[in-house]
Parts: C-alpha cells; sequence; structure tokens
C-alpha cells in the first residue's frame, strides 16, 4: 500500500539521530509548557521558532524543515500532556483544552486517587495520540475533502449544538447552566467587533479592545477559586490531604477508562479535523458525551475516571486531527497549527494538496516522528506519575502559594500586562461565589470560547445569503446539528413537564 510505503521512509527520515533528539526536546518542553498556566503550546511555538532557526542552520533545506517542523510539533502535542498534570493536582487548568480534566480530575486526587487519575490520563493521551496517527495516515484525502464541504453556516449549528450541549456540564439546575452559558457569551463580545471595527463593552479601557483572555479567566475561576475557598473555608478542611494509596490504575480503573478512551479519541479526532474547532471544543464534547451515556451520570463531577480518560484522550487525537487540514489543504485549524503552517512557509514549504507530493521527507518525517513521540512522552509521563502524585501530598500552606505563583506567572507571560492580572483575581472571587451557590463553571467556560466563533461564523453565512437567515435550515448538515441542538434541550424537559426524573433537573 502507497501509503505505508510513504510511512516507512518517514520513520526513517525521524530515526536519524538529529530528528529522535528534537523530538525529544520537542515533547520535553511541550509538557513543561502543558504544565504552566497561559504559556500554551501557541506561545510555546511560537517562541522556538527562531531557536529552531539556529540549531537547523548547518542542514539542507528540506531536512532543516523536517527537523524544525518535528520539534514544534513536539511541543504541540506534548502540551496537551502536560496540561492534564495541575488540571488534576492542583484545578489548576495548565492548557484551555485541561479546563474539563480539572471537574473529575481534581476531585479523584482529592480522594487520594491521584496517581489513578495521573496514569489514565498519559495512557488515554497515548492510545489517543496513536489511534489520531493511524487515522491521519489512511484517511488524510478523503476526510479533507469532507471537511471542506463545511461552510459557515455548518460550523454555526455545530457551535450551536455545541452550547446546547452544555447541558450536560449543567449540575443539578438546567436554569443556573444556561444563565452561566449566557453570561460566558456575553463576556465573548467584549472587544472590537472583528467586522465593523466598532469597540463593545471596552469602556474605554484599551485593554479591553483585544477582548478577555480566556486562559486567565479560566485559571481565575478554576484555580483561584479552589484557592480563595480552601482560604476561606479553613473549618472545614483541617489541612490533611488523603493519602495516595496507588499510583498504578486497578484493572477496574482501565475496565472503566477503555470505551471513554475509545469513543474520545475517536470523537477528538474528527473534531480535530474540522477547521476552527480545536482540542478545547474536543474536550467539552467527549465530556458532555459521557455523561450523557453513563449508567452513573451523576458520579461526574464527584471523580469518575471516565471525566479524565475521554477529555484527555480527546484533546490529543484532536491535535492529530488538526494536522489533516493543516497538511493536505493548507488550512490552519487552530492557533497553534497557524503558527506550524508559517514556520512551514519559512522554510519555503507550502502545505496544501501538493505538499505529499513535492516535499514527501517533510510530511511523512513529521507524521512518523509524531508515533516516536507520542511513545517518548508515555515513557516520560509514566515513571514521572509518582513524583507528580507527591505534589497534592503538599500542606496547603505551601501549596496554595505556589498554586497562585503558577497562575500569576502563567497568566502574566501571555500578553505582560497588570490588567490580565485584576482579571485573574476577580475571577478567582467570582469562581468561589458561583461554586460556593452551586453555579457550574464550565458552562462559562464553554461559552466564552464558541461566542466570538459563533457570531463570526453567522455573520459570514448572513453575508453569503444577503441577510436570509433560511440559510441555516436550507443545508442540510446544518438543519441536522439544529434538530440535535432543540432535542438536546427539549427532551430533558419535556421528561421534567411529565414528572420524570432526570439528572439535569430544577434545584426546589
Amino acid at each position: 500500500m502507497d501509503a505505508l510505503q510513504y510511512l516507512m521512509n518517514g520513520f526513517a527520515t525521524a530515526f536519524e539521530w538529529h530528528n529522535l533528539l528534537f523530538a525529544f526536546v520537542g515533547v520535553l518542553i511541550g509538557t513543561a509548557v502543558g504544565v504552566l498556566p497561559g504559556i500554551g503550546p501557541m506561545s510555546g511555538v511560537a517562541l522556538l521558532i527562531p531557536v529552531t532557526a539556529s540549531l537547523t542552520s548547518g542542514l539542507g533545506p528540506e531536512a532543516a524543515a523536517t527537523s524544525s517542523i518535528i520539534l514544534l510539533a513536539g511541543v504541540y502535542y506534548g502540551a496537551m500532556y502536560g496540561g492534564s498534570t495541575t488540571s488534576i493536582l492542583l484545578n489548576t487548568p495548565g492548557e484551555s483544552s485541561s479546563v474539563v480534566t480539572a471537574l473529575d480530575g481534581y476531585q479523584m486526587a482529592k480522594q487520594g486517587r491521584a496517581g489513578a487519575a495521573l496514569s489514565i490520563a498519559a495512557i488515554g493521551s497515548f492510545i489517543a495520540g496513536i489511534v489520531a496517527l493511524v487515522a491521519l495516515v489512511f484517511l488524510a484525502q478523503p476526510l479533507s475533502e469532507v471537511a471542506l464541504k463545511f461552510g459557515p453556516a455548518e460550523y454555526f449549528s455545530l457551535m450551536i449544538l455545541g452550547l446546547c450541549a452544555v447541558s450536560g456540564l449543567a449540575g443539578n439546575s438546567m436554569t443556573k447552566a444556561f444563565m452561566m452559558t449566557i453570561f460566558g457569551l456575553m463576556l465573548g463580545t467584549v472587544g472590537l467587533d472583528t467586522v465593523s471595527g466598532v469597540a463593545r463593552f471596552t469602556y474605554d479601557l484599551p485593554e479591553l479592545y483585544q477582548g478577555l483572555e480566556f486562559l486567565t479567566v479560566a485559571v481565575g475561576l478554576f484555580a483561584l477559586g479552589e484557592v480563595f475557598k480552601s482560604i476561606l473555608e479553613r473549618e472545614k478542611n483541617d489541612g490533611k490531604i488523603a493519602k495516595i494509596h496507588r499510583v498504578l490504575p486497578t484493572k477496574q480503573d482501565l475496565k472503566d477508562s477503555a470505551a471513554p478512551i475509545a469513543r474520545g479519541s475517536l470523537l477528538g479526532f474528527f473534531i480535530g479535523i474540522l477547521p476552527g474547532a480545536g482540542a478545547t471544543l474536543a474536550s467539552f464534547f467527549s465530556y458532555i458525551t459521557e455523561k450523557k451515556i453513563s449508567k452513573n451520570p451523576d458520579q461526574f463531577g464527584k471523580g469518575a475516571i471516565a471525566g479524565v480518560a475521554a477529555p484527555e484522550s480527546a484533546n490529543n487525537a484532536a491535535s492529530g486531527g488538526a494536522m489533516i487540514p493543516l497538511l493536505t489543504l493548507g488550512i490552519p485549524g487552530s492557533g497553534t497549527t497557524a503558527i506550524l503552517m508559517g514556520a512551514l512557509i519559512m522554510y519555503n514549504v507550502q502545505p496544501g494538496p501538493l505538499l505529499f507530493d513535492e516535499h514527501p521527507q517533510v510530511a511523512w518525517g513529521l507524521i512518523a516522528s509524531m508515533f516516536i513521540g507520542n511513545l517518548m512522552l508515555l515513557a516520560l509521563n509514566m515513571p514521572l506519575v509518582k513524583v507528580f502524585a507527591k505534589i497534592i501530598q503538599t500542606p496547603p500552606k505551601y501549596l496554595l502559594p505556589i498554586i497562585v505563583a503558577i497562575s500569576v506567572f502563567g497568566v502574566y507571560a501571555v500578553q505582560a500586562n497588570t490588567f490580565d492580572l485584576l482579571l485573574l483575581m476577580t475571577c478567582g472571587v467570582a469562581g468561589y461565589y458561583l461554586a460556593k451557590n452551586d453555579f457550574p463553571l464550565a458552562p462559562l467556560v464553554l461559552g466564552l470560547v464558541l461566542g466570538p466563533m459563533i457570531e463570526n461564523n453567522m455573520r459570514r453565512a448572513l453575508t453569503g445569503s444577503n441577510g436570509d437567515f433560511m440559510v441555516f435550515l436550507d443545508k442540510p448538515l446544518s438543519l441536522a446539528f439544529l434538530i440535535v441542538s432543540a432535542l438536546w434541550i427539549s427532551i430533558p424537559l419535556l421528561l421534567k413537564l411529565r414528572g420524570k426524573k432526570v439528572l439535569v433537573n430544577e434545584e426546589g
């Protein structure tokens, strides 16, 4: 088979000693980038482009491009691994796609199951990475043709489905979940309007023109909210943290996470292919799906291992899926893949339909190196589970300042302005009071992520149809997404009206 022959040639390139070294350095830096909140793969990859250029200056143009992209891609998928560590141990998402992992991972850590959560995150990430890469080898061409058929109307409806599905993250009250979703959408409108250039809700503050930094809000709500809770509710917590009895997952843990890992890998891969969807959306969708199909949905948010396995698998698979539109169409699906595309163009390698013909060494060398990189990540992360798990046993008087320091450093590193630090503190206080009053935080975060994307795609669709809203119903795929969205909302409500007990119910 042609694909396998090309892949073998790719492995020959990837196994050259300097490429192995580049892959290792990439995944190592990527893991560190994932652990530190705020830096993220986008900043990590951008910072390393000049470094890789000087490191590969002695190689030929094709070899230099291959080695550089191997290192930069290693940072990208390595960050997906690393982001789960602080989410699980400190409730501090290192990466925006790890926000969902914090919901159950941190609860598992508090129950003394940090080792199992970290191991499952590493195993799930590894399996998802391999699944995505196998799919990338065989499906790159046909899948890229399907993704091309997605217009702005289909994207708009897909995002609406994402927002409606957020009721799956709603905790006890559907009303509170929708309130938080709307609040997230409102926060997403802050900043300069991308079409008209009008400033919205900026109150003449230059810092608000760019909008609210997503990770600042997420770290504030989750990490600092937890810090304030620990400080203000000291009387309920005697400072003893549950001992970690076991580092590796039990047979039951593996059994419980096998199906979520498989589903998360496939779902994440297909969402990753869609330009603009990305790993964050993939992790939210996989978590919601697991909660919907679970026999014990009330366990989610209380330390369900499926709530760690599914989103961690999905965000890794999405980073593999995102390579398809980048390599085969030359369309970057996310900020990080846009930077990777810029790096390739810098080396005179144009991503797109001709890449596999004109630069097979670069394309297949990269794909093969991702197989090797995933193995390296598993070898790096599994022995370190015990080390990471020790973090949770640190007494709160040492741990809380560390969480605050990581949060402040990570957030300040993104844009280096004090406004973000004030926003971080505000979100921390808000996170504490919202969580205390049973307002779910995840819908707010998802609303903030999807809001600008929904608005952008709606405007593009309406521009193409001269303002005719029927464009969303005329396209079959868009209509299907909207019908599923309506059912997702109405079925729990109808069941409730008929007196049936549903998980997402109104609090009395």
